[in-house]
């Protein structure tokens, strides 16, 4: 099961458009980050496409869009250094390699700013649209389905997988606070390296799609002082 979640969008068209994106592929769930209200204008651009914006589901923040989810995956159009990410065709792999019942997000930022590092937190992996030149990038109603069209047009792997679901993004969040919260304790979180810290913290583990059993080991590690008090580790140096 897919679910398409836009963060503060700000283009009502773009709205609509996405939801038009949804339909002709196929997909129903489209959660919106940061919006009070649907605009009319998003219900112009939505030809045929009406029925996905009245089910659309409005929420005060990121967080609370993606709690229910399994994976998270966001879209972006640089390179981050905290956060790296994957080609679009191998994300879609990667996705296709979970069974149906997986719930997996795609996640896509604002038309202007694109996504912070706070909200690509809320992410499992992430991935980049090809495109022939760096500018101008992708429109946001343009990379959905973009992102949409090869889950529509892709088959899933032959046979069983092995598979434990992962948990909920609401309880991997919880995990990794949980975790920058030890991590501070021990000095080896700062106040000079603590956004860099906490970023690779929730890229590290956010890649390993955490499961029940994955968040008793790392808590026990952690808990257990496997790492050593007042150790300090910093951002890299800029050259």
């Amino acid at each position: 099961m897919f679910s398409v979640i836009l963060a503060r969008p700000e283009n009502p068209e773009n709205i609509g458009l996405a939801a038009r994106a949804l339909m002709n592929t196929g997909f129903r769930d489209l959660r919106l980050a940061g919006l009070r209200r649907l605009s009319v204008k998003a219900f112009r651009t939505a030809v045929h496409a009406e029925e996905i914006l009245n089910k659309a589901r409005l929420f005060k923040g990121l967080e609370e869009a993606v709690a229910d989810l399994h994976l998270v995956f966001a879209a972006t159009a640089r390179w981050r250094t905290n956060f790296p990410s994957m080609p679009l065709a191998e994300a879609v792999e990667k996705m296709l390699s979970f069974p149906p019942s997986t719930r997996i997000g795609l996640l896509f930022g604002n038309e202007r700013t694109g996504l912070t590092s706070e909200e690509l937190r809320s992410s499992n992996f992430r991935f980049t649209i090809p495109q022939a030149a760096r500018q101008p990038s992708y429109n946001l109603a343009a990379a959905v389905l973009l992102t949409l069209f090869p889950l529509l047009s892709a088959s899933r792997p032959a046979g069983p997988v092995p598979f434990e679901k992962p948990l909920d993004r609401r309880d991997q969040d919880a995990c990794l606070r949980r975790i920058a919260a030890i991590l501070e304790d021990r000095e080896f979180m700062h106040e000079a390296n603590r956004p860099y810290v906490t970023d690779r913290v929730f890229d590290l583990f956010g890649r390993l799609a955490m499961t029940e059993k994955d968040r008793r080991l790392l808590l026990a590690i952690f808990y257990k002082g496997a790492l050593k008090p007042k150790r300090s580790f910093g951002a890299p140096k800029k050259r």
